[in-house]
């Protein structure tokens, strides 16, 4: 595709700064990477000490529902790393990764709302609940469309 926005004197300069914004980008990439990792093992360590706490309390239940919490948190991170790998190696970021981790974590916390210290009200209920429609929906429309155009 022939760019023929700039004059022919900045090809050169056009040229470095885009090899320099690849650069940048794939950096950035690995930076993510990197913190996507570390994020897995801080939240695998905190889902152990959340089953701890549970295992030790007195409401077990309250206990289960903040590991499952976290758990939910870890499924995210994976989601996202596993939206990561495909692009390092050349695919497009796809939207319904990020339309599934949101619709985790739209689950997630509606999970953990009946143990959390502030009891929400009903409309704050019903807000989550409706995100977590909408994003099914949106979900299911997206899929739709990408059916319908490798038919």
């Amino acid at each position: 595709m022939a760019q023929n926005h700039f004059p022919r004197e900045f090809n050169v300069i056009n040229r470095y700064t885009i090899r320099a914004m690849l650069w940048l980008n794939g950096f950035a990439h690995i930076t993510i990477g990197l913190a996507l990792a570390v994020s897995v093992m801080m939240f695998a360590w905190l889902f152990f000490l959340d089953v701890r706490v549970a295992v030790f309390s007195n409401n077990l239940v309250h206990g289960f529902l903040n590991a499952l919490g976290t758990l939910m948190l870890l499924w995210s991170i994976s989601a996202l790393i596993s939206a990561e790998i495909r692009y390092l190696m050349g695919a497009k970021l796809e939207v319904e990764t990020f339309i599934e981790v949101a619709m985790v974590l739209v689950l997630r916390k509606l999970i953990i709302m009946p143990v959390q210290e502030v009891v929400p009200d009903p409309m704050e209920v019903l807000l989550w609940v409706g995100a977590g429609l909408m994003l099914g929906l949106t979900f299911v429309l997206v899929r739709w469309g990408q059916k319908q155009r490798v038919e």
